[in-house]
């Protein structure tokens, strides 16, 4: 397990492989969970989780995303939102109305 520190809700504090491809997770508000990232092995960038003992080099980077390296990283947003089962307008009230507004 990889330990983070740094301010803001969602940020990650740690990090852990689990068996099936499998992420347990814990986040500075409290919000911890799993999520399962099968569906991903073998797509892309993501045929490294195949190799031997790659998985498990899973980390919470210096930008706070969650990442095995500088090629593969995912977004740690995203992960809480799936963790939670919550929107992004949910966690960020003054979104709504934004998108699309370029």
């Amino acid at each position: 397990m990889t330990e983070a520190s740094g301010a803001g809700l969602l940020q990650p504090v740690a990090v852990e492989a689990r068996e099936g491809y499998r992420i347990w997770l814990r986040y500075a508000d409290g919000v911890e969970g799993e999520v399962d990232l099968s569906r991903m092995v073998g797509h892309g960038v993501f045929e490294a989780w195949r190799e031997p003992g790659f998985f498990e080099l899973v980390h919470v980077s210096e930008w706070r995303s969650i990442a095995w390296n500088d090629e593969i990283e995912l977004c740690a947003d995203a992960l809480y939102l799936e963790i939670t089962g919550k929107s992004p307008e949910d966690i960020m009230p003054g979104l709504n109305g934004q998108v699309g507004r370029a």
